[in-house]
């Protein structure tokens, strides 16, 4: 057989025998949901875990939220995605079957760690000067923080929400252990299917490339317009 048969017969086994396109089409679509959704999830809760430890340190109230907090950020920052997702598919959720929201809470509950950090230490790096001007303006402590502290502070953190984001990306990949049908596990089930690897793999491989390269070029141009306007 021919190099250009082989590639035919490859190609053929991998996408077009028995719809198997269909598969790496429904991969996709699965983790572009759990990609978007699950950071939806990350941003929520890691602003909502941020402002309460900020809070917490500049004026000693929540004391007992700020250790649940902490206990939160040390248990999903210090474990792997796969352990936590396999807990929450088989522990957590044991009677629920839909795995397709199970991995996008469990995604966004990661995610939600590591935005935590990013937005915690970006509000802290706005000059704590800012602060003290808006109170001495008479303006309240919330008032001060939602008008003057946290849009310094999102202008700050953007650009490395967006690598958060790339990474998430990455890590879904790992979705297929609860059965989820996403890009990664979708190539897969043809590999075990078809007995052959190379189309297969090297096809969702590249699709994965081809979204962290797209994904960070656009964080990428957009830190980018960020410095144009802070030259502005």
């Amino acid at each position: 057989m021919g190099v250009w048969e082989w590639i035919e017969n490859q190609f053929y086994l991998s996408f077009i025998d028995k719809h198997r396109y269909q598969l790496y089409l429904t991969g996709f679509r699965n983790t572009l949901i759990i990609v978007f959704a699950a950071f939806a999830v990350g941003i929520i809760l890691g602003s909502l875990v941020a402002i309460i430890r900020v809070y917490h340190r500049q004026t000693g109230q929540f004391k007992v939220l700020d250790k649940v907090c902490g206990v939160y950020l040390s248990i999903f920052r210090g474990t792997p995605i796969v352990v936590q997702l396999l807990i929450i598919y088989y522990i957590v959720f044991k009677s629920y079957n839909n795995a397709l929201i199970i991995a996008i809470v469990a995604f966004g509950i990661n995610s939600g760690a590591y935005v935590a950090e990013i937005i915690r230490s970006g509000i802290q790096s706005v000059d704590s000067g800012q602060l003290e001007a808006g109170r001495s303006l008479g303006l309240s402590y919330n008032k001060t923080t939602r008008l003057i502290i946290l849009p310094q502070a999102i202008k700050n953190i953007l650009p490395t929400l967006g690598n958060e984001f790339v990474s998430l990306l990455k890590e879904t990949a790992v979705a297929g252990y609860i059965t989820v049908m996403d890009l990664a596990r979708a190539g897969e089930y043809v590999r075990s299917r078809t007995m052959e690897p190379y189309f297969p793999l090297l096809s969702i491989a590249l699709v994965y490339f081809l979204l962290v390269l797209g994904f960070s070029k656009l964080v990428a141009l957009f830190e980018r317009r960020l410095r144009q306007s802070d030259r502005n």
